[in-house]
């Protein structure tokens, strides 16, 4: 054997079952069951390697996408997904590049910009806001990604993700949540002990939906080391316990310190190749490195100098470099840089990726290398590449603005620094990258510090507005107040407003008071700059703030006067945002429908200015119309739609990285299933809400989602939960100032009482929020005033509890809708009842009934089914109290299968059906006749005849009977079933399943 310094292990050891799960994986994804697997394990542990083989055995025909994350290159948005399609373009022709990138082309040329190299005729889509480019751009990389998985199965390849940018982990987990029905499989490996609070957010997001399959390498044990050593020296026998007991304590197992450490002693000749077979020197002799540091140190002090200082210079580039920077840098020909270059991959220190990129085989390759420069030695180096990149890449600098402010910073050279960092912020804020726009303006900001120059409030309100979108309120609001003073000492009132503007927004999470002191004063000067515009925007925050502290009458107004304002000016971006926030006020005025029409206008202005922010707001407000039902009437929308617009909503907030808004939606998503019965789901959303919310703290979320707890644990009869969530919003909703949740939380609290049969502390709880029983009321107070009247009913005082219950029937807005209000006709209905006022009570409740049945409201329907049974009862209608007790119990078992985890499921329905007498035991043949409208046994057997399309001839035939028999039996039918036609009887008996029934089963 011929030893070429190839060390490297031939063979595949100790990951046989992975290899095998991956193999299965592999297989799935290409039926069209998309797959996702997680490689981890600490640095050189194989990674790497467990991927090329995976790749070598994937099936016959798939396509590899590969992109890599750098470590330099982790605050550059959609780095190892612009890596991903690079390395596509190098490899296949324009033609099926072209049908590949389809309609998305025109929007990934903002990322791609070689795309018009394939691509001549491509012209750029407009721009729209910044704020909208992510959503653009993350469903044109979804779409290429999934159009390229439609002819052949595709495997994605992302490697080294602990230095992923934010951006691209985002993207990744919306496509992670889309591929299981492609035929894609994606494959990421990362650094199990570096991982990012982003990555670590990633992959709990992965794990919380169970998509994807995790492999954490270990290291190898001493037998697969002796194994390893043998297959890469081509040895026969094992390796001597002497060696092997100095090489592993030293390696740990650690495959790639092995190679390394062999390459260490073979370069100095410590282990050598002669007469056919490897040898060493005696053990004592042995010059062991010890570190990876050392042992690449080594292997690099046998180079020459111009190549080790190709080498340095590489190092500081990053782990990946370009043949052309480099060529730049040393200043030598081509032939030159290429000999050197050979040495280097023929050591075994880099790899060749294309004509023009190189990178280091390991990353801890060059870090090793890096390491060895001192610290002004790297200073000088980033410097000197910082002004090759500039003179090299002047007429494309706008994609390498992220490489320059790394350069540039980390070499001292501040005035670059802050010209590129405020550059590479901003074009990171216009593709939506928040975590990447916030270090780049940190690095405009220290170099402007360096430079002992004034920091401009542009600079400082642009990363407050990055903080404020992750939810960092402490940041954002240091940042704010300091543009605020810049602005201020500069005496630009434009600024100042803004900011203003902006610290009022960033209150309204935590204080209302505050809210209302920053727009009071933004409106002032927006008087004192005399532009209506800024006036019309002032009068909305001002009309926002007085709704949220329950000033809806005044908030109504500011937002008109905004809307005439600019409509004056054909503003469509003011008019929407108008729209939106009248939408919020109309509702909490008390008035759904006129809310619904208000945030379907804006909505639609949204989205013709593809505004995504305002649109996840109204899509959100829009459906709050459906959440708020008690006391109110409804907009005419399916729950299907409503369902839709939440979910939409919930959607876009995570693509474009609204923390705020993502707790908004799933909030809302919690409340519109909770109030339809599903119980499971709407408390998983509820607690996600709450996690968000307590994440960024936001108060205002952490409030509303402790809200949502409570309404759920209240509607699933959990009193004591409720109670506790309840109370502690309440509390910090009073801290807040929003007359909103306070009395949201006062409502449901009262009711949460009320199921604990305490009467004095529901008493207490209302009884701080003076309500006057007479005259208009918000919604929130119409909900409070209605949660009074169940106080009353459980104090036995029912004709107060009648009056209130008609006084909010009677001043509901929208005097001309005709639908019913159940919980308010369920409360007149009780009331009555207690008043001995029979008649009326049923028809009130009766109504209540189908009111509910129109809205779905499942956990309602079932306390008025209740209800109606004990009124029938007490007026000796057995049967039809009979009917109403199993309806109710029929309710409680659906809302129960909605309740994941048993022991509360048990539990509800326990308690649920203590409102209910005791069940009585009934024989098959009166659960058959309740089953099937009370038909008798031949009853069926002719209605399931009529099912099979027979006349009234083959049915008697079939059931020896005469013809006019038979029709005496399908006239009764019709009578018990209240229908019309015999092609009725024939559909509902398809429906009760007697058309596959035998005269047995009869």
């Amino acid at each position: 054997m011929i030893f070429d310094n190839t060390v490297v292990c031939p063979v595949f050891i100790g990951r046989e079952n992975d290899l095998q799960l991956l193999d299965r994986l592999m297989m799935q994804s290409k039926g069209g069951n998309g797959q996702i697997a997680l490689i981890s394990g600490e640095a050189g542990i194989g990674k790497s390697r467990l991927v090329r083989e995976a790749k070598v055995r994937a099936p016959q025909n798939t396509m590899i996408l590969e992109g890599h994350c750098f470590q330099t290159e982790s605050t550059l948005p959609y780095a190892p997904l612009l890596d991903l399609f690079r390395n596509f373009f190098a490899t296949h022709p324009s033609e099926e590049i072209a049908r590949a990138m389809g309609s998305s082309a025109s929007q990934l040329v903002k990322l791609l910009p070689e795309l018009t190299v394939h691509l001549p005729d491509l012209t750029s889509a407009p721009n729209p806001e910044p704020k909208q480019e992510k959503q653009h751009l993350f469903q044109a990389l979804g779409q290429t990604l999934t159009e390229l998985a439609q002819n052949q199965p595709l495997i994605i390849v992302i490697e080294d993700l602990h230095w992923s940018d934010s951006t691209s982990l985002e993207f990744l987990l919306l496509l992670a949540r889309r591929i299981s029905s492609q035929s894609i499989l994606l494959l990421v490996t990362y650094r199990s002990d570096e991982r990012t609070p982003e990555l670590t957010h990633f992959l709990a997001e992965l794990n919380r939906g169970r998509l994807g399959v995790e492999f954490t390498l270990k290291r190898m044990s001493p037998l697969e080391v002796d194994a390893m050593l043998r297959a890469i020296l081509d040895l026969k026998n094992p390796i001597s316990q002497e060696f092997l007991d100095t090489i592993f304590p030293l390696t740990e197992g650690n495959p790639f310190f092995i190679e390394e450490t062999l390459k260490a002693l073979i370069a100095d000749g410590d282990i050598f190749y002669a007469d056919g077979t490897w040898d060493r020197k005696e053990i004592s002799q042995l010059r062991i490195p010890s570190s990876i540091q050392d042992a690449v140190q080594r292997r690099t002090g046998q180079l020459d100098e111009h190549t080790l200082q190709a080498l340095t210079l590489a190092a500081v580039m990053g782990r990946r470099f370009d043949f052309g920077l480099l060529q730049e840098l040393l200043g030598v020909n081509e032939e030159e840089l290429t000999t050197m270059l050979k040495v280097l991959v023929k050591a075994q220190l880099v790899v060749e990726e294309s004509a023009d990129q190189f990178a280091f085989r390991h990353a801890l390759t060059r870090e090793a290398i890096y390491t060895t420069l001192l610290l002004r030695e790297r200073q000088n180096v980033h410097r000197t590449v910082g002004e090759a990149m500039e003179r090299l890449y002047a007429g494309s600098m706008a994609s390498y603005l992220a490489d320059l402010s790394y350069h540039f910073y980390a070499g001292g050279v501040w005035q670059k620094a802050l010209e590129y960092s405020q550059k590479a912020g901003d074009q990171a804020r216009a593709l939506y990258a928040q975590r990447e726009g916030i270090i780049y303006y940190s690095r405009a900001l220290v170099s402007a510090q360096q430079l002992k120059i004034a920091i401009e409030p542009e600079l400082l309100g642009a990363r407050g507005h990055a903080y404020e979108i992750l939810g960092d309120f402490k940041s954002a609001l240091d940042d704010f107040e300091g543009a605020l003073s810049i602005a201020r000492e500069k005496q630009d009132g434009h600024i100042e407003w803004q900011i203003l503007i902006d610290l009022g927004f960033l209150w309204a999470g935590r204080d209302y008071q505050q809210t209302g002191e920053y727009f009071r004063r933004a409106e002032e000067l927006a008087q004192k700059l005399n532009e209506t515009k800024l006036q019309a925007h002032s009068l909305n925050r001002l009309g926002n703030w007085s709704v949220n502290i329950g000033q809806t009458s005044q908030g109504l107004k500011s937002h008109y006067r905004a809307l005439e304002i600019f409509e004056g000016d054909e503003d469509e971006g003011g008019m929407a945002n108008t729209h939106d926030l009248l939408g919020m006020a109309a509702m909490q005025h008390g008035d759904q429908i006129g809310s619904y029409d208000e945030y379907q206008y804006a909505i639609r202005l949204f989205r013709k200015s593809d505004d995504k922010h305002g649109l996840v707001s109204s899509l959100i407000g829009a459906s709050n119309a459906y959440y708020w039902d008690e006391t109110v009437l409804m907009p005419s929308q399916s729950r299907t739609k409503n369902q839709d617009m939440t979910m939409e909503a919930l959607e876009l907030a995570r693509q474009i990285g609204w923390a705020p808004g993502q707790a908004f939606a799933e909030w809302g998503i919690a409340i519109d299933l909770a109030n339809r019965g599903i119980f499971g789901e709407a408390l998983t959303h509820a607690k996600e809400s709450l996690r968000i919310a307590t994440e960024i703290e936001h108060r205002q979320w952490i409030t509303a989602a402790h809200y949502a707890l409570g309404h759920i644990y209240v509607l699933t009869l959990q009193a004591d939960l409720a109670i506790q969530h309840l109370e502690e919003g309440l509390a910090l909703a009073k801290e807040l100032g929003s007359a909103w949740w306070i009395g949201n939380s006062t409502t449901d609290l009262t009711n949460a009482y009320l199921l604990n049969d305490d009467i004095s502390r529901a008493r207490s709880v209302l009884d701080v929020i003076p309500l006057q029983e007479d005259g208009f009321h918000t919604l929130v107070e119409r909900r409070m005033l209605w949660a009074k009247g169940n106080l009353f009913l459980a104090e036995s005082k029912p004709a107060e509890a009648l009056r209130i219950a008609e006084h909010l029937l009677d001043s509901k807005l929208g005097p001309y809708e005709t639908q019913p209000i159940p919980a308010l006709l369920k409360l007149k209905g009780e009331a009555l009842m207690a008043l001995d006022q029979w008649k009326q009570a049923k028809q009130a409740l009766e109504e209540a009934k189908g009111g509910a049945e129109q809205r779905e409201a499942l956990p309602l329907l079932r306390q008025i089914h209740c209800v109606l049974g004990w009124l029938q009862q007490e007026q000796q209608n057995t049967e039809r109290a009979e009917a109403e007790f199993a309806s109710a119990r029929q309710v409680i078992q659906n809302l129960g299968a909605s309740i994941e985890e048993e022991q509360s499921r048990d539990e509800f329905i326990r308690s649920a059906c203590l409102s209910l007498p005791k069940e009585k035991i009934v024989s098959k043949r009166q659960s058959d006749a309740e089953k099937f409208g009370g038909l008798t046994p031949r009853e069926r057997e002719v209605a399931r005849f009529l099912s099979q399309g027979k006349s009234n001839r083959e049915i008697a035939e079939g059931l020896v009977l005469s013809e006019r028999t038979v029709e005496n039996h399908i006239s009764n039918i019709l009578t018990k079933l209240g229908f019309d036609s015999r092609s009725q009887i024939a559909v509902w008996a398809v429906e009760k399943g007697l058309g596959k029934e035998s005269n047995q089963n009869i």
